[in-house]
């Protein structure tokens, strides 16, 4: 016997898992016209039921916003994300998303993906800037959805971090999950967490500071920012990661005058994604996108470029 989340997924109706999984949570699958849970399962003879709901008469209100286009065709569309910008609805936020922006510049979105976050393929932190596709057509969605988990899409990232790593390159290989003491944040965790692995290689060292190319192996919850804080290299200006936070006793005075005009300039974590590499859902061709690095970033590194430690 197989469980009805399971057979959905097997008979490629032309749904994500995590839309199926939603509609299975809303009670639009029944079984034997009674609904339920996912982990229900079929006996020879069950008559399956699912109900879509048009997502088209979504309750979502477009919102006319300016957004920096990098490419777009009818199943892609290719954007850079300014610091500030929250993704999709969620705690505390309703409107003023990435997504109300989406609606306004493509309403057919609103019928691709996820209920709540249409198009929406990976996300960005409010306070991360660079680059992200987002996807036009269902198809271009599942494909896409099916890229990211296969990493087959690869996403590059910079940041300026606290601390010197040592080594020239490396993998933090920790599994993530919800903070116990604090539910709005995520840390690694040794029991039940999800697997979470971001490579690592040094571009520049400043004494105080370093400047890290990153490489996303999985796409977790404020990954690259969990794992680098786990290694005691915060990315800088991180509130909630300890990147805002420096014990200054135990740096010399010139590096805590350095640090003062470092976070005085970077209202948010220096972290951008710099580099998006895959292949295109429909025609197959390979594409390849690059961000320019942002004026609060690159005028951190000219602070750190010029202090005598640096080496670049």
């Amino acid at each position: 016997m197989l469980r009805v989340d399971r057979w959905l997924a097997k008979e490629r109706i032309g749904l994500s898992r995590n839309r199926l999984q939603a509609l299975i949570e809303d009670g639009r699958v029944c079984v034997n016209g009674r609904a339920v849970g996912k982990s229900y399962k079929l006996a020879p003879g069950d008559r399956v039921t699912l109900e879509v709901p048009d997502r088209r008469r979504s309750r979502l209100v477009a919102e006319p916003m300016p957004l920096t286009i990098v490419f777009e065709d009818d199943d892609v569309l290719v954007l850079d994300k300014p610091a500030g910008l929250v993704v999709h609805p969620g705690a505390g936020v309703s409107t003023g998303t990435l997504v109300h922006a989406l609606l306004h510049h493509a309403p057919a979105i609103a019928a691709v993906g996820g209920e709540g976050r249409p198009g929406i393929v990976h996300r960005l932190d409010r306070d991360t800037t660079g680059l992200m596709v987002v996807a036009k057509s269902e198809p271009a969605f599942l494909a896409l959805v099916e890229a990211l988990r296969q990493r087959d899409v690869r996403r590059t990232y910079r940041a300026i971090v606290w601390g010197d790593p040592g080594p020239e390159e490396g993998v933090i290989d920790l599994p993530l999950g919800r903070d116990p003491r604090n539910r709005t944040r995520m840390a690694v965790v040794r029991g039940g967490g999800r697997d979470a692995v971001t490579r690592w290689r040094v571009l520049e060292r400043y004494g105080p500071a370093s400047l890290l190319e990153l490489g996303l192996e999985t796409g977790r919850t404020h990954q690259i920012r969990v794992h680098l804080a786990a290694l005691r290299m915060p990315v800088m200006g991180d509130p909630a990661y300890g990147g805002r936070v420096r014990k200054s006793l135990s740096l010399r005075p010139a590096e805590r005058s350095l640090a003062d005009a470092l976070l005085r300039g970077l209202a948010r974590q220096a972290l951008h994604a710099v580099r998006l590499e895959f292949e295109h859902p429909v025609s197959g061709e390979r594409l390849a996108f690059e961000s320019p690095i942002p004026e609060d970033f690159t005028r951190a590194l000219e602070l750190l470029r010029a202090f005598p430690d640096s080496q670049r």
